[in-house]
């Protein structure tokens, strides 16, 4: 079928609507916007910029999304922001396009749950099946991989990476990267061991964690420096691709450190 577009609702005529799109009372979508086939608008959605929305994705009430950054380096750039499909975008939500001085594009890829009041930056790259929890605030330039979640009212500072199957705790200040499979908590964060319970959720065997609890605690032991235990690592654990996944995010670096734990002989929980 059609679009479905209520008449108290403003929709650019060059705007681009999908099979079986709904847009609700009280939206506004530009002339730069993409709603592909099963979008749905529930009320009071504002969606202006350079947008597309993916298929089946459905935005409630009172979000921003695509209107310019908020960035005072930002000057009228046709940057753009892509959401992918079948995500899940709730009430307050705002997310921003890109900059010039970051690529141009924000990036959120599918099945996404953004919850009340979270906040995308420009720049960002967030990847498939993430959760952001009510009012997580993610700044600019921000790459969160794929499988995680943050808790509410977590801050993650710009520039910072979170591999993918890591977990923040609620409330977090996340100032470093987040290794993949990592448990970050606290304000200022630091790594709190493995996220076990998300492992176990998504079908990872009792091997697989088994090994990844080992190589986390020669990772963070306190001989040497971390580059040389990366590399120790690597020689004994040269079979197993999920602990090389950490150790090329760690060798792969970025513009901030490596959160770590604060008690480096601590256990993984």
């Amino acid at each position: 079928m059609s679009a479905t577009i209520h008449p108290m609702s403003v929709v650019d005529p060059a705007a681009r609507l999908g099979e079986g799109v709904i847009v609700g009372p009280f939206c506004t979508v530009g002339p730069q916007v993409t709603l592909e086939d099963g979008v749905e608008l529930i009320s009071h959605v504002a969606v202006a910029g350079v947008t597309s929305i993916g298929a089946r994705t459905k935005v409630y009430p009172f979000a921003s999304i695509g209107h310019p950054p908020q960035d005072l380096k930002y000057k009228g750039e046709p940057s753009i922001l892509t959401i992918g499909a079948d995500c899940v975008i709730r009430e307050g939500v705002t997310m921003n396009p890109g900059t010039e001085g970051g690529g141009m594009k924000t990036v959120i890829g599918d099945r996404g749950l953004f919850l009340a009041n979270s906040h995308v930056g420009h720049d960002s790259i967030i990847g498939s099946n993430v959760i952001f929890s009510n009012n997580v605030m993610c700044a600019g330039h921000v790459t969160v991989g794929d499988f995680v979640i943050v808790s509410g009212g977590t801050g993650l500072h710009q520039f910072i990476r979170v591999g993918d199957h890591a977990f923040i705790g609620g409330g977090a200040g996340v100032m470093h990267d987040v290794i993949p499979f990592g448990m970050v908590r606290d304000n200022p964060a630091h790594l709190a061991g493995l996220n076990l319970v998300g492992l176990k959720r998504r079908g990872f065997s009792r091997e697989q964690i088994h090994e990844l609890r080992r190589a986390y605690r020669l990772l963070f032991a306190d001989e040497g420096t971390l580059s040389e235990r990366v590399e120790d690592v690597a020689g004994e654990f040269a079979s197993h691709p999920l602990i090389h996944e950490i150790l090329d995010f760690i060798r792969s670096g970025g513009e901030r450190a490596i959160c770590v734990p604060h008690d480096v002989n601590a256990p993984d929980r």
